[in-house]
């Protein structure tokens, strides 16, 4: 079984959905199911059908996120330090071709999202900065072509 790395916040938001899935959307499936039931005929009942549906989707969510969470190793990013880019990095870039910042912190795959400024682990532009340290310079080929950063600033928060 391979571990995935992950910040305890993106454990936090797994373990938040995997609760509101448990304790919520199912009772309210499984009360769908039973008015639906009540209605007669189920060969020709779309409630019936649609409640199901809806059961079997939420359960494979379920054991989805219970597979994510088996498989977490969970990393305190506020305990880690240092100056060198790794996971759990809050890095400040500037493209040294337009002079554009940005801020991003390196996640796990599960967790990245770069509309909040996270991104994964396993991303070329993570890939290109592990080990990197302030004033350092990264080449990364992305989809839109090469490009190159600066190492403004290495946080941990």
């Amino acid at each position: 079984m391979e571990r995935v790395p992950m910040t305890v916040e993106g454990f936090n938001t797994l373990e938040a959905e995997l609760h509101r899935l448990k304790a919520e959307e199912r009772p309210r499936i499984i009360q769908a199911i039973s008015e639906a039931r009540s209605h007669g005929d189920l060969s020709e009942n779309a409630e019936y059908h649609a409640a199901k549906e809806a059961q079997g989707m939420n359960e494979a969510r379920v054991a989805e996120l219970e597979d994510k969470i088996g498989r977490a190793e969970v990393v305190d990013t506020s305990k880690l330090s240092g100056t060198s880019i790794k996971f759990g990095a809050t890095v400040t870039l500037v493209d040294e071709d337009t002079d554009e910042k940005v801020k991003y912190k390196i996640v796990g795959d599960l967790e990245a999202n770069v509309r909040d400024g996270k991104i994964s682990i396993s991303s070329p532009i993570a890939r290109a900065l592990i080990g990197k340290s302030k004033g350092d310079s990264a080449e990364v080929t992305t989809p839109k072509g090469s490009r190159s950063y600066e190492v403004l600033k290495v946080e941990w928060k």
